[in-house]
């Protein structure tokens, strides 16, 4: 199925509302199933989108390095993952309370088509517990449509410093093995912010 070769990089978004600090690192460790977790990003609490009547979310980024292609990650490796974890979908409301949700947000360098999914997901670019995490995980990394990099894209968000607070009580570790976020983001506004 998944070629061994660890040829590819993948970036996930997580998000939990629903015991929080145990489904994102199990969510973690189910990732490495499928590869070599290169990074991980601090966990972020946030406020819902779409639905405010429900807890606060805990967001967090992932980058895989894997054999896995798109198509394997997004139809197997990510509704596994889901279903392990106790993840229910409610077909009247998508953004109801949720044990984990785990999207490929990036993959490689690449611009194409998963279903309905598109590649880069368009949220990262509207959104501060996507763009914000990744910042931390590859901030150099040039978003292969806007051409900007991560850390650009995450300091968009600067003025959100209210709705996205570090949560450093809560770890995430692949194989019982801290990982690192490569570069700590300040969601705080700086002086000469756009925003």
């Amino acid at each position: 199925m998944m070629s061994e070769r660890l040829t590819n990089r993948a970036y996930f978004s997580l998000g939990s509302n629903i015991d929080a600090a145990t489904n994102l690192p199990a969510a973690v460790r189910e990732l490495s199933r499928h590869g070599r977790i290169a990074a991980v990003s601090n966990v972020w609490e946030t406020t819902p989108v779409g639905f405010a009547d429900q807890a606060n979310f805990l967001n967090a980024a992932v980058l895989l390095e894997t054999g896995a292609t798109a198509e394997e990650l997004r139809e197997m490796a990510i509704p596994a993952i889901e279903r392990n974890l106790g993840r229910v979908r409610d077909p009247r409301n998508r953004n109801a309370p949720r044990t984990i949700d785990v999207d490929l947000v990036l993959y490689n360098r690449e611009v194409f088509q998963i279903g309905a999914r598109r590649i880069p997901d368009p949220d990262l670019l509207r959104q501060a517990f996507i763009a914000i995490p990744l910042a931390e995980i590859d901030p150099d990394y040039v978003h292969p449509v806007v051409h900007r990099a991560l850390a650009e894209i995450a300091g968009d968000f600067a003025n959100v410093r209210a709705t996205i607070i570090p949560r450093p009580d809560v770890q995430l570790a692949a194989n019982d093995a801290p990982a690192e976020p490569l570069h700590s983001f300040d969601a705080t506004p700086s002086p000469g912010s756009r925003r």
